[in-house]
């Protein structure tokens, strides 16, 4: 019996080199690299194939959280049904997988949201989703190091520098790698000699989704929280040798821990959202596997609602969080809906899939014959003040779903939309 799985440190995501976020202006903010030349394209300095939409030109400043005042009211108080919208929900998934899991909420009227959903509660793995736990992650053991200000968080994620190491090995996906002097872009995998700041690794973890990327940020969480306010002073030699030194089971459960513990504090239950392994075989040098990852439409869209609310970490944390999280280019998927091009979209897809050659039957890559997940989470703003959450969430065995999450994007915008 030949069997094929993509785990969770090969590919997730199709469609990664083209996928870019963080507001086009943000590089004397972050020194992320890549954003001069987006800037220098929009401005017309450069010329790119690539057209931007509408709703990919926000201002970083123009970015900010749409429940704030609601920043006090308890998670239940948003997940009560609303019966008009929950029964044109219903009606999307007439001829549909039977697998398909949402959580959805209208927060155009703050003062009155609406929620519907379909098997809320339903686990699926969360593929490169996942990689949101690390952001939260990084940006708790940033409270801890400065917690009264974020301005030296910022100036700690631009001027940080870590190497790769073994961490960033291995994963097939590239990292856009932009020379500013020389006005040259390169698109590569990670080598175990690159360095970059802390802020340009999160970038290349949520902008192209790459899993050494992911895997490099979440072992500097490690080291935040083992050196604490000694971290951003510590040395490659002294990271090297904590790892050597520190026997594999401690490593584990701080690495377990540093990613989970920040998701039971929103109220996010351990059967909801949990992150159980690394995502590259690189990591498993020092780390081991714990507890497996699941991720329900539940449990993310608490997260995102906690995070609108200002609620993940504090309130800066989670505006920077959620520009991270913008996107500025080509959308795939949920987000490539041409019902959202006018919309701003903060957007994050994952997804794994599995094949047993043996069954004789068609089996490929999103084509999964034993498991084929594949997950999208979304904050929409259309420029008319039309705003919503969905989580949607799939297991559609022998088909790549993108075309069903890019048709389920177009009827909910359409069924929100007209209120």
């Amino acid at each position: 019996m030949q069997i094929l799985i993509k785990h969770l440190y090969l590919p997730t995501l199709s469609l990664l080199g083209i996928l870019l976020f963080y507001p086009i202006d943000g590089f004397e903010r972050t020194g992320i690299k890549r954003l001069k030349r987006l800037e220098l394209i929009q401005d017309g300095t450069i010329t790119s194939t690539t057209p931007m939409l509408p709703g990919a030109m926000k201002s970083w400043e123009e970015i900010s959280l749409n429940l704030l005042e609601q920043r006090s009211d308890s998670l239940k108080s948003f997940f009560k049904e609303d019966s008009n919208l929950q029964a044109e929900i219903s009606t999307l998934f007439r001829g549909l997988d039977k697998s398909y899991s949402l959580s959805i909420l209208d927060i155009s009227d703050p003062a009155q949201t609406r929620y519907a959903h379909r098997n809320e509660s339903l686990g699926y793995q969360p593929g490169s989703v996942g990689k949101i736990a690390v952001l939260i992650a990084l940006f708790d053991q940033l409270r801890k190091i400065y917690p009264d200000d974020m301005g030296k968080r910022i100036d700690l994620l631009k001027t940080k520098s870590v190497k790769a190491g073994v961490w960033g090995l291995t994963d097939e996906h590239t990292i856009p790698i932009y020379n500013i002097e020389k006005n040259t872009l390169v698109k590569r995998q990670v080598v175990a000699s690159d360095v970059f700041s802390l802020f340009e690794w999160t970038d290349h973890m949520l902008s192209v989704s790459n899993n050494g990327a992911a895997s490099i940020v979440w072992r500097e969480v490690m080291l935040m929280a083992a050196f604490g306010q000694n971290y951003p002073t510590i040395t490659e030699e002294e990271a090297l040798a904590y790892f050597k030194e520190t026997p594999r089971k401690e490593l584990t459960d701080l690495g377990n821990d540093v990613v989970n513990l920040p998701l039971r504090e929103l109220g996010i239950g351990h059967d909801e959202w949990r992150l159980g392994s690394f995502f590259t075989k690189g990591a498993n040098t020092y780390v081991g596997d714990k507890g497996g990852s699941i991720g329900t439409p539940m449990g993310l869209m608490k997260f995102l609602l906690r995070l609108e609310q200002g609620n993940v970490i504090d309130e800066a944390s989670s505006l920077e969080m959620k520009r991270l999280m913008y996107m500025t280019d080509r959308r795939i998927r949920y987000a490539q809906s041409p019902a959202l091009k006018e919309a701003a979209v903060y957007f994050k897809s994952g997804s794994l899939y599995k094949c047993d050659r043996s069954k004789g039957e068609p089996c490929g890559k999103y084509e999964g014959n034993v498991l084929n997940f594949m997950n999208s989470v979304i904050i929409v703003e259309h420029p008319d003040n039309c705003k919503y959450i969905v989580v949607l969430m799939s297991n559609v065995l022998r088909k790549n779903s993108a075309s069903d999450h890019l048709y389920l994007a177009s009827a909910i915008d359409k069924i929100i939309r007209k209120g």
